[in-house]
């Protein structure tokens, strides 16, 4: 049999990492394959198609590759019941050492947030207490906190030193966030300091977590899939053909255009000052990257 022929009409990019040095974008796939992009080609002045254009595809996983992280050695990629460590050395043709590897934290389908070890490859323990399957976990790794949201409608937060639930948020439960129509799960979360932003079938909100109570809903009639913290806003992504830039206040400031749908992942560019972009992807095989965040620059492909 040779080899199985991808159908761009029906690709969707679920998830994207960047490389520690910032200069490569890894991107996944619904297909199971994961791109590698080179992010100083595609924004040389004399940039082709070609360099828009993956310098290396594999397959990584049988199902969708609904994850990716990366640590200073290593792009870990997630699927249907398996988490796979690939060399960025390897991947890229250039040794970089890093510092010791961290803990992974991984939101599983088991309803459990499980802990590896990188280092040995193992895991070293399980947080129980969704009632769910796990859409989406962050880290605050100042206050040694785990925070988990699934489709049980909760946001668990955890003490990451002694695996205990520390307090858990049921979003759907607060009248002013709540959408039954859409449902009570939570697709997206992310904090900076003492704030959380979280969405999904309740609406986007912003939550203070000392009082754990919300202190803003933003107007985004549809759900929403990825968003994260940035200067003075959050940059939300969901089921629309744009990119949302919220005021912490509540409003929304403006809505990028972008050629994609729908969109499931959104990725800013924090590890290169020299490549500052804003990356996006979902219900198709393009990537947009924005340059300056007021305006789409160009598109990656697969």
């Amino acid at each position: 049999m040779g080899p199985v022929e991808v159908n761009c009409c029906n690709m969707s990019v679920f998830s994207q990492s960047f490389s520690p040095c910032g200069r490569f974008l890894a991107a996944g796939n619904n297909y199971g394959e994961i791109a590698i992009f080179s992010l100083s080609a595609a924004l040389s002045p004399d940039a082709t198609p070609s360099n828009k254009k993956p310098m290396l595809t594999f397959t990584a996983h049988e199902g969708p590759v609904f994850s990716l992280v990366s640590t200073d050695c290593h792009l870990i990629s997630a699927g249907n019941g398996e988490v796979c460590l690939w060399n960025w050395a390897e991947l890229i043709k250039k040794v970089r050492v890093g510092p010791k590897d961290n803990s992974l934290v991984i939101g599983a389908g088991d309803n459990n947030v499980h802990i590896m070890d990188l280092e040995h490859g193992v895991f070293k323990s399980v947080l129980k207490g969704h009632t769910d399957y796990i859409h989406c976990v962050c880290v605050r790794e100042r206050e040694s906190e785990i925070l988990s949201g699934g489709e049980d409608g909760a946001v668990r937060i955890w003490d990451s030193r002694t695996g205990t639930v520390l307090s858990c948020i049921s979003v759907f439960k607060y009248q002013e966030c709540a959408r039954p129509q859409l449902g009570k799960w939570i697709s997206c979360l992310a904090t900076d300091s003492d704030w959380m932003v979280c969405g999904g079938g309740p609406s986007l909100s912003l939550w203070h977590l000392r009082s754990q109570s919300p202190t803003s809903v933003f107007p985004l009639s549809n759900s929403q899939r990825s968003a994260t913290f940035h200067q003075d806003m959050i940059l939300a992504v969901g089921e629309g053909p744009h990119v949302s830039h919220c005021l912490l206040g509540g409003t929304i400031r403006a809505q990028i255009p972008s050629v994609l749908q729908s969109i499931n992942t959104l990725q800013l560019n924090r590890n290169s000052s020299e490549h500052q972009v804003l990356t996006v992807g979902g219900s198709s095989e393009c990537i947009d990257v924005f340059t300056n965040l007021s305006y789409r620059a160009f598109s990656l492909r697969f």
